[in-house]
């Protein structure tokens, strides 16, 4: 059917909360929003059952999940995981690499551009961010030291050439080469994104005038306040908060950012420049226990524990086991934010970071039908992809779909 009516929800728009709303889908377009529950015959149609509607989240860094990298450059591992973060409300997200060898990383991008066809039982794919491996040694985190390096122009330009689905590339700035290299993504179209840096605001600020517009998993494996040569210098933490157009991601995940973090990120830089990013490596949606950062082939060891990864020896985090839905749920309970931010950060943010808010990130007639449907708590009821069901939770909605 080319017609889908979802009502008696309370709708989330870019203005105002519509309540016992109702949205109307032509061949995967909205094409109504509002009030008037209008009769279509032959229609599909879903009660909402007084829940929430609202615009799909988009995760504009995801490494894994379900037990799946995408590194593990399986088809399988990338339908999986976009499989696995749908049922959290996720229907557009961004596969993300690791620091890895250029055969590693050739391989991942290969496979992205073939499987990407076949993805329709997941998020969908919005592109691909390409994490390192042009860092800082000094901030690293648990990304693997053997082939972290500097930018190396005829490595990624080829890339950039081969590969045009390459959306975002994230990097050290203040590395020899790298304000060039961010001059051209920016050229390219692609965003040059702040990331495992040691940088001062000196050498921030130059970035941002060249495209690095974007700050990468915020305060992680960045600089901030420090002190050389006896001088105190402001590091890449503080830039972000003084260059005010400046956006910013963070991991909402109450562990990597302690509540008063978000409450300040959320107070100085405002929905409108902060997206809500998962990070999740592949444990996100699996029980606890031993997992691997990376690929199954040359992946680190890591053990799930508290919500989140951490390295064995428990001296720091390696990865985020977070999906979307406690995103929201902890930017409301723990940063004290109104659902209609909290969902902003996830929707409409993202999408306009990315570049594709003509399409993606509010329920506007005319815009893609990517939809999640969830309860007072967050908790997922529906998601919907181009006006198809890709997860329902039989739970609420065995009775709702005529």
């Amino acid at each position: 059917m080319s017609y889908l009516k979802i009502y008696n929800g309370k709708i989330i728009t870019p203005h105002r909360t519509i309540k016992d709303g109702s949205i109307l889908i032509k061949d995967g377009k909205i094409v109504e929003v509002g009030n008037a529950n209008t009769e279509i015959s032959g229609a599909l149609e879903i009660d909402a059952g007084g829940k929430y509607i609202a615009p799909g989240f988009i995760d504009m860094h995801v490494h894994g999940g379900g037990g799946h990298d995408f590194m593990d450059n399986t088809p399988e591992a990338f339908l999986e995981i976009a499989r696995t973060h749908a049922t959290f409300g996720t229907t557009a997200l961004m596969p993300t690499t690791l620091s890895c060898g250029a055969a590693s990383l050739r391989k991942t991008l290969e496979l992205y551009a073939s499987v990407q066809a076949s993805n329709h039982r997941g998020a969908r794919f919005a592109g691909l961010h390409i994490e390192g491996p042009y860092f800082s040694m000094k901030q690293k985190g648990a990304q693997d030291p053997r082939y972290i390096r500097n930018p190396d122009p005829e490595e990624y330009e080829t890339i950039v050439t081969e590969f045009p689905f390459v959306k975002r590339w994230s990097i050290a700035p203040e590395l020899p080469g790298a304000v060039a290299m961010g001059a051209y993504l920016s050229a390219k179209q692609i965003l040059p994104s702040i990331a495992h840096t040691d940088a001062v605001y000196e050498e921030v600020l130059e970035a941002y005038e060249k495209g690095y517009t974007h700050a990468t998993h915020f305060y992680s494996c960045m600089s901030g306040v420090s002190r050389r040569n006896a001088f105190r210098y402001a590091g890449v933490v503080e830039s972000a908060y003084l260059i005010d157009n400046m956006t910013v991601e963070i991991i909402a995940d109450g562990i990597h950012l302690p509540p008063p973090l978000l409450k300040l990120v959320y107070k100085i830089k405002g929905a409108d420049r902060t997206a809500l990013v998962t990070d999740a490596m592949r444990a996100a949606g699996m029980p606890e226990g031993p997992s691997i950062l990376g690929s199954l082939e040359d992946g680190l060891p890591v053990l799930i524990e508290d919500g989140v990864a951490k390295l064995p020896d428990r001296t720091a985090f390696a990865g985020s086991v977070a999906t979307a839905d406690r995103l929201v749920r902890n930017m409301i309970s723990l940063a004290d934010v109104p659902l209609n931010d909290a969902v902003k950060m996830i929707t409409e943010t993202p999408a306009s970071i990315l570049g594709i808010n003509r399409e993606k990130g509010s329920l506007v007639c005319g815009k893609d039908a990517d939809i999640t449907i969830f309860d007072e708590t967050v908790h997922i009821a529906m998601t919907i992809v181009n006006g198809t069901v890709i997860y329902q939770d039989k739970k609420h909605y065995t009775d709702h779909i005529v």
